[in-house]
């Protein structure tokens, strides 16, 4: 530094002084009532003015430079902003008043009559504390310089001492013309003022000479030329003034230090300001998102409520006959909105198992229930009967006792279930019945006067339909009709295992293995129409000039040879199976049905001719499961993804990749529910695009079938557990 300790103690003492003797006559007339505002107002800006009197000249220069920043609007608006009142030094309760604090406190100088407040006489009144503090000193990299060093570093005046160094050394020399090369060098052209010095002749001014003359003159001007001497040769400084400019670059460096450190603080300001506005924004952002789930989630709400204010209006006619569509209530696939609820379901914790439905000794093959805490029919592998379950009580109700195979597909409505089995039938059981059924155990055996009397009144009419359709309580003998319990209806056509099923309305359409979907009317039982999906590969929709069939679908000719059977990529717990089901799923709406085959195709097929119409190529393996709404189309298969198909375009508008193959899905306007091959549930939310599993008391081995309902869950495991969620 450029002053020495001793100097600088001397200043500080000579500053304290000077502070004393302009503080005093206030201390001491302070309990005189007739000292005026006036002059306690003068005393004060003199005890903070004082240490500026001692050098007129440098205080005067400081402010004349800050005074273009000080009288900024922002520094001059805080500047006469009032902040909270602070406690009295001496009190018992107040904390002392330190050099930090008097930093903060904003300088209001009064030049009227205004009344002088004990915020104004803080200084005055904690004199002697003050004085006997210790100044602070900065920490960092600025420890060693004050304050004001500071200010003199940052204050434009800094840079006259380069500038004045630069100026001696600057030598007179002649003329060189260094701007108009400047000039030239940029492409730019000069007044003709700088051709002063520059003769400009023309073309016919120009003289040419011999060779002879031009070698002679150029050995002259050669001889004539000497050694030009260094520009500095002739300036001499002097030792004072290179001491002078030693002290001044020395000084300058500290300003550079100085400045250095300002700027640094700035910077990580500014990088703090830009991590709180992130963190601002970032809340912001999950502020936006979640009212935009709570928009969907209203318009579900609201959908929900016109679905049920048309119900209700449908139920207030008595004139709509009823008789035939009362065991046929409309599909829940599509059904919005929230669903009634135990008022109890609220204090569950959202994402975990709270039931568990353990009778099955195989893993769940399909399951469905018909409401939340309603009714709910769960089949496993290698069982024929389906189990009926009480979701209120967790309780096994009953069995579905008819099928002879594994049963596939199941769907629920209201008290209305539907199972499609590896015998190939298709079995309709009404769930109000299944308590009857408990008369007639697995071993319970018909009498052979009831078997005949079935041959006799069947057989033939079986023979001579074409469509294969039984029903249980037309064509049997009361008595039989009466054992087989729950059963309503037998329909028989497909020629292997019935694997997809989706019915809404009256209207019923089953996929099997055998390649083809059936339409069945559920009115009348019969077979409507028969969709091979064989000759859909063989006869694929126009396609685009130049474009062809993926190389990974499965031409038509190997399609329909021998039995479809593909290996499932390995589950999370490294097991594995072979994957049969040719029609993985299917879902219709109106007269639009989409269905996802074995070949890794979704097709779009229109219902009034059973001709596909498009066919949305993406899968590498086969499609097992699917779902549509008014927009999007959602399909997972066994290339471990799921795939979002814009209904309008038939491109793909989103993928969601995973490490196991998908075997289920569910979705609605916020999120999509899979089973993804692992222990855990994966939900993902189609607003924030953030992905999260289920695990808590969950599965202990892979998911392979889910359904649910608002808040409301069920899923089927290969542990062969059925587990009850909460949302």
């Amino acid at each position: 530094m450029a002053f020495s300790s001793r100097s600088l103690a001397h200043n500080s003492k000579d500053k304290k002084r000077d502070i004393r003797a302009a503080i005093d006559p206030l201390t001491e007339g302070s309990g005189s009532s007739s000292s005026s505002s006036s002059s306690k107002l003068d005393a004060v800006s003199k005890a903070i003015l004082s240490p500026f009197t001692s050098r007129g000249h440098d205080s005067t220069k400081i402010l004349t430079d800050l005074a273009p920043v000080i009288m900024t609007p922002r520094v001059f608006n805080a500047a006469t902003v009032s902040g909270r009142p602070r406690a009295s030094v001496g009190g018992a309760s107040s904390s002392a008043v330190d050099f930090a604090t008097l930093g903060r406190a904003p300088l209001r100088l009064g030049f009227g009559s205004r009344r002088v407040t004990s915020r104004d006489l803080q200084i005055v009144e904690a004199t002697e504390e003050l004085l006997e503090l210790e100044v602070p000193e900065p920490k960092g990299v600025a420890q060693n310089v004050s304050l004001l060093r500071g200010f003199k570093a940052t204050i434009p005046s800094a840079e006259k001492s380069r500038i004045r160094r630069r100026q001696t050394r600057n030598v007179e020399t002649p003329r060189l013309g260094l701007k108009q090369l400047g000039m030239s060098a940029r492409g730019m052209l000069g007044d003709e003022e700088e051709h002063d010095g520059a003769s400009v002749a023309s073309e016919d001014d120009v003289v040419m000479v011999g060779r002879t003359d031009r070698i002679g003159r150029e050995r002259k001007v050669k001889a004539k030329r000497k050694g030009r001497q260094s520009l500095s040769a002739g300036k001499t400084f002097g030792t004072e003034e290179l001491v002078r400019q030693t002290h001044e670059i020395e000084r300058d460096k500290e300003n550079l230090h100085v400045r250095r450190a300002l700027i640094n603080n700035e910077i990580e300001e500014i990088t703090h300001k830009i991590q709180a506005l992130d963190a601002i924004r970032t809340k912001l952002e999950q502020d936006l998102l979640r009212l935009q789930e709570e928009e969907l989630e209203l318009d579900d709400e609201l959908e929900g409520v016109r679905e049920r204010l048309e119900l209700e209006e449908a139920a207030s006619q008595p004139s709509r006959s009823r008789s035939r569509t009362a065991h046929l209530p409309p599909s829940s696939r599509r059904r919005k909105g929230p669903v009634f609820l135990p008022s109890e379901h609220d204090e569950l914790p959202p994402g975990v198992a709270f039931m568990s439905l353990e009778s099955h000794a195989t893993p769940i093959t399909a399951l469905d229930f018909s409401e939340p805490y309603g009714t709910l029919v769960s089949a496993s592998q290698e069982d024929p009967q389906p189990r009926v379950w009480d979701l209120l009580s967790g309780e096994e109700i009953s069995r579905l006792r008819g099928h002879s195979g594994t049963v596939k597909c199941i769907q629920v409505e209201d008290q209305i279930c539907l199972t499609g089995s590896e015998d190939c039938t298709v079995r309709v059981w009404d769930l109000r019945r299944v308590d009857e059924d408990e008369e007639w155990e697995a071993g319970e055996m018909l009498s052979l006067s009831d078997v005949a009397e079935e041959d006799e009144s069947t057989g033939d009419a079986e023979r001579k339909r074409a469509n294969g359709i039984r029903q249980g309580e037309s064509s049997r003998p009361s008595s039989v009709a009466e054992r087989e319990g729950a059963c309503v209806r037998v329909m028989e056509g497909h020629t292997k295992a019935v694997t997809a099923m989706y019915f809404e309305d009256e209207c019923l359409v089953t996929g099997a293995s055998d390649k083809t979907m059936r339409q069945w009317d559920l009115n009348t039982g019969q077979c409507v129409m028969t969709m091979d999906i064989l000759w859909a590969i063989s006869h694929p929709p126009t396609l685009a000039p130049g474009a062809a069939l993926p190389a990974h679908l499965f031409p038509g000719a190997a399609a329909a040879a021998g039995t479809f059977a593909v290996p499932t990529p390995p589950y999370a717990d490294g097991t594995w199976e072979m994957y049969q089901d040719f029609v993985g799923a299917l879902q219709f709406w109106g007269y639009g049905l989409v269905s996802g085959s074995g070949d890794g195709a979704v097709r779009m097929w229109d219902m009034r001719t059973g001709q596909p119409h498009r066919t949305l190529l993406g899968h590498t393996g086969p499609v097992t499961c699917l779902q549509f709404d008014e927009l999007h189309i959602v399909t997972g298969s066994l290339d471990k993804s799921i795939r979002i198909w814009d209904v309008r375009t038939g491109g793909i508008f989103e993928t969601l990749k995973y490490d196991h193959a998908v075997t289920a899905l569910q979705f609605d306007t916020r999120k999509i529910v899979a089973a993804t091959g692992e222990n855990g549930v994966k939900i993902y939310n189609r607003t924030s695009m953030q992905h999260s599993t289920l695990t808590t008391n969950g599965h202990t081995r892979p998911v392979e079938r889910l359904r649910y309902m608002d808040r409301y869950m069920a899923s089927g495991g290969r542990d062969s557990v059925v587990k009850i969620w909460a949302l």
